[in-house]
């Protein structure tokens, strides 16, 4: 009991700061549960794994959801994603097959590092310029970013917005589609990471049961009921705050966040 109560107040504060901030709950989800985890006795060896495999199962529930809200309003660019997925889910496969290769504490900086640069991305934020509406990127450049997005995405357990969104606005489209479409993209990212972590640690050891191999499925139906419910508080939150407010308080979080998990 005392370990579900734990993944669903991580569920509550993953939701509630997705809904809240607008981004994806993989950078709230993975520290959280490699604080939480090593305290449940899972082994070193395999801690971060589990963390990043359970966000990323997460994420593929709910990124479902988003990509569904954001294609009735117009958002989803499909001819785009049609081309930038394969790379996306190929990329987020190499990922977890390479986050099984490293150690706990390999991973832990590779996450830290990573929320350190969203942080600073949030933070230095400014307005996009106008976007030309074109994609001004051919087939083999949407699928070589997508293989890039996909692998660093999946070492750090998030549905990959934060790189996504940027990309697509500097290629040309507009801001509402580029986040629309980093939505959609999140369900490659997701389902196939979330596959690798499944497969790679089919076998392994130390999981809390029950598992499918990397995933913990207690802590993913807790985290995956309790955030889908929280998030749209969140946004109503968002709605009652200025932007310019919002992005840099989460990016101060982030940035305490990003330097726990590099001195710890």
């Amino acid at each position: 009991m005392e370990q579900l109560a734990i993944f669903v107040l991580t569920g509550i504060g993953a939701g509630l700061l997705a809904g809240l901030f607008g981004v994806g709950g993989g950078l709230i989800m993975v520290p959280a549960l490699a604080l939480v985890l090593p305290l449940q006795g899972v082994p070193e060896a395999v801690y971060m794994q589990v963390a990043i495999g359970t966000s990323l199962a997460v994420i593929a529930a709910t990124s479902l959801s988003s990509t569904l809200a954001h294609h009735r309003r117009g958002g989803v660019h499909w001819a785009a994603l049609l081309r930038f997925a394969p790379g996306l889910a190929l990329g987020a496969l190499a990922g977890a097959i390479v986050a099984d290769t490293l150690s706990g504490t390999a991973l832990k900086r590779i996450v830290g590092t990573g929320t350190i640069l969203v942080a600073a991305q949030m933070a230095l934020k400014r307005e996009a310029p106008t976007a030309s509406g074109t994609l001004r990127a051919g087939t083999l450049e949407l699928f070589a970013a997508g293989g890039a997005i996909g692998v660093l995405s999946a070492l750090v357990g998030i549905g990959g917005g934060s790189l996504t969104v940027p990309y697509l606005s500097a290629r040309g489209l507009p801001v509402h589609q580029a986040v629309g479409t980093a939505a959609a993209g999140g369900v490659p990212i997701a389902w196939a990471g979330a596959a690798g972590f499944v497969i790679v640690g089919w076998d392994a050891a130390g999981v809390p049961a029950p598992h499918l191999g990397y995933v913990s499925l207690s802590a993913f139906a807790a985290l995956a009921a309790t955030s889908v419910l929280c998030a749209p508080l969140g946004a109503r939150l968002a709605h009652a705050l200025p932007a310019v407010v919002l992005r840099r308080a989460f990016a101060l979080l982030l940035l305490v966040v990003g330097l726990r998990m590099l001195c710890s």
